[in-house]
Formats: C-alpha cells, structure tokens, sequence
C-alpha cells in the first residue's frame, strides 16, 4: 500500500505547528490501573486551546498550505461532526485564512457556538454525511480548498504527532488505545508509531451505533452503514467512499473494539469521578475500551475532546 503520510510528514508537523498546540500530558490513571491490572496512562488532548486534538491536524494543514500559497491562500471549506470544525475555525483564525465549515444540525451547541465565535462561516445541514457531501460539493465549484477532517495527510500527519509525544514520555508502551470516527486520528498514530521502531500494538475503539472500519474490515472494503443514534456524535457517520483511511486501518492497527453507549456513558462518569476530568463521550471511548473489554500490560488512552453540553454531562455524572 502506498500510505500517503511518512513518519518525516510526521515529524515535520510536530515542528509544524510547535508553539500553536499544548504538548499535553501523559498522565498515570490508578483508577484505571487497578481497574484493568495494567499500567495506565491518559494522553489527556481535551487540554488543547480547543478542547480537542483536533487542533493538531487543522494547523498543520492550514499552515502548510500558507507554505504552498503565502499571502495569497484561498478559501478553505471543511465538514465536521464538530470539533474539527471548531479547531479549523480557530486556525483559520490564528493563520488568516478564510474558512466555510459544514456541519450536521445536531452538534453540540458548545461545539457549534464556538465555530460561530471564532468568525467562520457555518452552515448547518441534517447530517455529517450530508455535511460532508455539501463540502466537497463547495470545493468543487472551484472557490475553495477541501480539507477533510480525517482524510488529508496533513490532518493525519498532525494527528500522528500524539504518538511522538507518548513514545518519548513512555518508550516501552505496550499499546495505545484511540477513538475511530474517520480514521484519520488512529492513522496518524499507527504511522508513527509503527515506523519508529515502537513494539506497541494499536487499538481503536468504535461505537455500536456506528462502526464502518469492523464493517468494512469484515466485508473486504469500505462499505454503507446505517447510522444509529449515539452520544459519542463525534464518531458517528459513514466513510467517504475515497478516504485514504481505511487502507492504513487496515494495514497498521491491530485490533478493533466496538463499545456500548452504556460503557460511554460510564467512562464519561468515572473520568469525571475518579480522575477530575471532563471528556465527550467520543474523548472518553478509549476509557470505555478497557472498562468493557479489558487491557494489560502498559498502556496509553487518549482522550481526545471535552466538548460537550454541560447539561448532557450533568446527566451522565
């Protein structure tokens, strides 16, 4: 397979977009240890200027593209359950580039309100497919570039730079557990650690009501889902058709987990009781993880966004 991100990508991103995003801590859990028997620690990204590792992948998307254009770079369109959205809204904003973000009607109002605030342009739409679909669709009337929020080598690329970060902080981590909701987060990690000699293994984390990758995996390629109701609405939604994703899931990770909303709704809950932490329920899916399926040995989990309605987590808590 010809992956379109090298660990020099990699690298280059972590100097990339050094001084725009927090090195976050790896924090040793031992709620979480004991829990499990192993060794655990939090990779807490939900520290990042917008509550997100999201952050990661849009500057160094956005800056490369200043690189490549300099004072002249066009308008940038996205789609984003979300998140991305907000951190594209925030580099976008940071960098000086003129940003379009569509997203689906029922995103968080924290996460929507902040697009808003950040100056970006946003249109709602019923869905993130129809989000997704309606970007690229803007892009291609010739007004704008499309950065996708899980398949861009330098979305991934930033991404990858967590796992730079937990193997310089833990050099022996047997494992590291992620979130999949497109892809391009575990992508990003299972790059880097695989072709820096790392010994860990990689294992993502999908939600029942939405797993296109143990899908598709099943079925031999990318394949349509029906997209159920979930909390974790950052991972929810099907694959585009051409992501690049896929085939680096397919080839890097080494097992998948498929958690139940009850099992996010308790990570969300202990997180919040054990550790003093706030995470989404997608931030808090690698949690889940090893609640309902287990873990062993030295492991690292991200969590990777808190952004979510202050009343759905009072619910949770």
């Amino acid at each position: 397979m010809d992956v379109p991100v090298t660990l020099d990508d990699i690298r280059a991103a972590a100097r990339r977009i050094d001084g725009h995003v927090l090195r976050t801590p790896l924090r040793f859990s031992p709620w979480l240890s004991e829990r499990s028997g192993g060794e655990v620690f939090l990779k807490l990204e939900m520290l990042q200027p917008t509550f997100s590792f999201k952050l990661r992948g849009a500057f160094n998307a956005l800056l490369a593209l200043v690189e490549k254009h300099g004072a002249s770079v066009p308008p940038v369109v996205t789609a984003s359950a979300g998140n991305h959205g907000r951190a594209m809204a925030h580099a976008a904003q940071v960098v000086g580039v003129a940003l379009t973000v569509y997203v689906p009607e029922t995103a968080p109002r924290a996460k929507l309100d902040a697009i808003r605030a950040s100056g970006a342009s946003m249109t709602t739409c019923r869905n993130y497919d129809e989000a997704e679909i309606s970007a690229k669709r803007h892009a291609a009337r010739g007004h704008a570039t499309f950065v996708s929020p899980y398949s861009h080598p330098d979305v991934i690329a930033g991404a990858g730079t967590i796992a730079l970060e937990i193997l310089s902080d833990q050099p022996q981590v047997d494992e590291v557990i992620a979130p999949i909701g497109g892809g391009g987060l575990i992508s990003g990690i299972a790059i880097a650690a695989k072709h820096s000699g790392a010994r860990c293994e990689i294992r993502g984390v999908e939600v029942e009501a939405s797993c296109p990758f143990t899908r598709g995996l099943a079925a031999g390629g990318i394949v349509p889902i029906d997209v159920g109701e979930t909390i974790a609405d950052g991972l929810s939604g099907n694959l585009d058709p051409q992501t690049v994703t896929f085939d680096i899931v397919r080839s890097t990770v080494d097992r998948i987990d498929v958690v139940t909303e009850s099992g996010l709704a308790q990570a969300i809950a202990g997180l919040a009781r054990e550790e003093r932490l706030i995470a989404e329920a997608a931030g808090a899916a690698a949690i889940a993880a090893v609640l309902e399926h287990g873990t062993s040995g030295r492991v690292a989990l991200i969590v990777s966004g808190a952004n979510i309605d202050l009343e759905k987590l009072k619910s949770f808590i």
